[in-house]
């Protein structure tokens, strides 16, 4: 009964996933992602955002591109910048650092309008670096054939001893072609 039961579900996944295919997601298409991020600062940031407190202020801009291997799931990378400035308590100033993030992962669009997404992904500048795994999701709402708007949540995992995760909320811009 349990087989049976398992084998009606596949079926029913299949026959769902196959009634609603979006072209834009379908094997051999790319993908070209931009998003915010609203959170603390996070490795993942290959994202689009600035913020500013106490004099203290954080730039970031990246990107991310995509080919889909087979339908629904593309395996993606992407590329940064972060530039943080921060007051000097001794002699006045500021000081200025930027580090370099990247990301790789894959993203799976369940039943073509629900992104899911894992990556390992790092910030790495000035000697230092950090890694993360990412685990993302959301709701892909497409405002055109070809182009999404992506709300999402996402979580990163430190892979360092004694790190925390950090949650954070994005708002992703995709152009798939």
């Amino acid at each position: 009964m349990k087989k049976l039961l398992v084998a009606g579900a596949v079926a029913l996944f299949g026959a769902v996933s196959a009634q609603t295919q979006n072209p834009a997601l379908s094997k051999g298409k790319w993908l070209v992602e931009a998003n915010t991020n609203f959170g603390v600062l996070s490795p993942s940031n290959t994202s689009i955002g600035f913020y500013t407190n106490d004099g203290n202020s954080l730039f970031k801009i990246g990107g991310e591109g995509g080919y889909f291997v087979a339908d629904n799931l593309a395996l993606k990378i992407g590329l940064g910048v972060t530039s943080l400035t921060t007051d000097s308590y001794y002699g006045g100033g500021s000081i200025t650092s930027t580090a370099f993030n990247y990301k790789i992962g894959a993203k799976y669009y369940i039943l073509s309008m629900f992104p899911v997404q894992v990556d390992f992904n790092g910030i790495s500048g000035e000697g230092d670096s950090v890694n993360a795994i990412g685990f993302q999701g959301g709701y892909a709402w497409f405002v055109a054939p070809n182009i999404s708007i992506e709300p999402g949540l996402r979580y990163d995992l430190g892979t360092a001893a004694g790190s925390t995760g950090i949650f954070s909320g994005n708002v992703g811009f995709a152009i798939h072609f």
